[in-house]
């Protein structure tokens, strides 16, 4: 223990482990497999990264994203760790000479790709470069359950066959129960130790709005953050292009990143918005960023996600220093009526259910009129403890609720009346084209325009109707059947209400957002902003020069620390988060300089 915590102040500059990171960093070094879900921003690298250095040979480490190897390795030998990659992006003598390195033992940490460690001539490699350890990340790729299942992921379980003797170690940010168990199975894990953290993000605030001239929306936030970084989220290519256009156009620094570009315009839009030259990124849902950018401030979500899990990766990439992040989606019921759209073309009728089954679950929280923490929480099988999380759209400003019992008897009724008559149910599009009178071949093939239902719902509009449907679906008071035409049910809770005419309280849809009043956040630090935007333009010209992005020199949460503090020597940078020995030594004075010239003409500001 005295040995790892060491370790983590000296090489890393931290004080303390995470939580359970110690216990995974002792289990593996004890040899025993592991399996570690940790939230994206809760410290999964350190988990192989200190077992690599308290071992004599090569820890290889599995990874999905080529430009999150060199990321990793940049910030890694920036510390003094000897670790490389190999991947197509190198020429042929760099990889020779990176090869050479490993045949001589010179690398503690090994970056590779799935399909490459299964070329037939790794196998005699990695017989023979004294692999101690495997960690493979992004580990939920395994799963066809997972959000982002990659097949070549599959191959992997021939490593346990290939070195039989050395400990394996899964880790992922974000996974349910079966994809959990899929993870074990597949990768041959051996009785893994298993390490679930909390899924819960503190820092994080998570709002949903309607969808109103989204391009404008989006705009009024962003102004309000100008010097931030941000993603925006969208469903498709042409809409991530359009975004990022329009964005440019008013004078912002925005570049698309989708699988549509080619290789070497992904790579350097990334390599941008890692720099910090271009401040936003408009990706698509569908094409993982594999950004290992802890600065991320804000993530907007253009158009609705497939599903939860997708949704909580991607919310996840803000905030990863701690320092406070926004999460903003953009809803509105068109997008599910697009969504539908996409699920019906699925030619796999088992996929098409659970596609159903996902995005009926992220409609259900993009309508939720309660804690959003909860509801995100409670899908990976987390109870979360408080009745107001004080960092969500409905926690911060409740929405109203009304009387909603004459409505809900007319939704139900007309539900009743639809399966006596038929013998059978209907989808809710039905349903409310009954409700508000509609004048379609259905209705008039089925005879539902005689039923007492027919045209009794024209005080609200379908959208209006389709709402008060899913909310009474939430409430447990209807219930969808699976298969390929879903159709509504009354429930028996649905049948009691009908029955006894019981109140029903229904929440008002969500408008959109007024002014807010500022609430103080998790994981934000006071500082003196005009000293913090002079470190931030040193650590900028630091970075330029070494060709890296910024925070390889110094993350945001150290910058803004030293900009409370007002250390102005070494021996006062010694206790500044994220400042390792070899940091120190590199640009410590530096940083003090800045500080001590900044205060000749500033007087130090008090913080709480």
């Amino acid at each position: 223990m005295p040995e790892l915590l060491h370790t983590l102040k000296t090489t890393f500059g931290y004080d303390a482990f995470r939580p359970l990171q110690r216990e995974i960093i002792e289990t593996s070094l004890a040899g025993r497999d592991v399996f570690a879900l940790l939230p994206t921003g809760g410290g999964k690298s350190l988990c192989f990264q200190i077992p690599a250095l308290h071992r004599t040979g090569l820890t290889v480490v599995v990874s999905p994203l080529i430009a999150l190897m060199k990321d990793q390795v940049d910030q890694l030998q920036e510390v003094g760790i000897a670790a490389t990659y190999l991947n197509s992006t190198l020429g042929a003598k760099e990889a020779r000479s990176r090869l050479a390195g490993l045949h001589r033992g010179e690398w503690r940490l090994l970056y590779a790709a799935p399909e490459r460690l299964m070329l037939d001539n790794w196998q005699e490699n990695l017989k023979a470069w004294n692999v101690q350890a495997i960690a493979i990340d992004e580990a939920h790729c395994i799963s066809e359950w997972g959000h982002d299942f990659r097949p070549e992921y599959r191959q992997l379980a021939k490593l346990r066959i290939l070195l039989p003797d050395i400990p394996v170690m899964a880790l992922t940010a974000t996974a349910t129960e079966r994809v959990r168990s899929d993870i074990v199975q597949h990768l041959r894990l051996r009785d893994p130790a298993t390490f679930v953290a909390s899924f819960n993000r503190p820092n994080l605030t998570y709002r949903v709005a309607p969808k109103d001239e989204p391009l404008k929306q989006i705009l009024e936030f962003v102004k309000k953050r100008e010097d931030e970084s941000g993603i925006v989220y969208c469903a498709t290519r042409a809409t991530a292009e359009r975004v990022a256009e329009a964005l440019a156009d008013r004078g912002l620094t925005a570049r698309p990143y989708h699988a549509g570009l080619s290789n070497q315009e992904r790579a350097e839009n990334q390599e941008l918005f890692l720099r910090d030259e271009v401040k936003i990124v408009c990706a698509t849902i569908a094409f993982g960023m594999g950004i290992n950018k802890p600065n991320v401030r804000w993530v907007i979500h253009y158009d609705l996600p497939k599903n939860i899990e997708g949704y909580y990766q991607e919310t996840g990439r803000a905030g990863r220093d701690g320092l406070p992040g926004d999460c903003l989606l953009l809803y509105s019921g068109g997008d599910i009526a697009k969504q539908t759209h996409f699920i019906d073309e699925i030619t796999d009728e088992q996929e098409r259910q659970i596609a159903r089954a996902q995005l009926q679950r992220m409609t259900r929280y993009a309508e939720s009129a309660g804690c959003r923490r909860s509801e995100l929480l409670a899908y990976f099988g987390e109870t979360f403890p408080l009745d107001n999380c004080g960092a969500c759209d409905n926690c911060l400003e409740p929405r109203e609720t009304y009387d909603g019992t004459v409505l809900a008897q007319k939704f139900l009724s007309c539900v009743y009346r639809i399966r006596q008559a038929s013998r059978f149910g209907t989808g809710m599009n039905h349903i409310v084209e009954v409700l508000t009178g509609a004048d379609t071949d259905k209705i008039r093939r089925w005879g539902h325009d005689r039923l007492t239902t027919y045209g009794i719902g024209g005080e609200l509009s379908r959208p209006q109707w389709l709402a008060v449907g899913r909310e009474l679906q939430r409430l447990g008071y209807v219930g969808q059947s699976e298969g390929e035409f879903p159709v509504l049910e009354l429930t028996e809770p649905g049948m009691e209400v009908l029955r006894t005419r019981q109140p029903i309280t229904l929440t008002k849809p969500m408008e959109l957002p007024k002014a807010r009043r500022v609430v103080k956040r998790v994981g934000s630090v006071e500082c003196d902003e005009i000293l913090y935007a002079r470190l931030r333009d040193l650590r900028k010209r630091l970075a330029d020069e070494r060709k890296v992005p910024a925070y390889v020199i110094f993350g945001d949460a150290t910058l803004r620390q030293m900009a409370r503090e007002y250390p102005t020597d070494l021996a006062a940078m010694a206790g500044v988060f994220g400042m390792g020995e070899k940091k120190r030594e590199a640009f410590g004075e530096l940083f003090a300089g800045t500080i001590r010239e900044f205060l000749q003409g500033n007087s130090r500001q008090q913080f709480q």
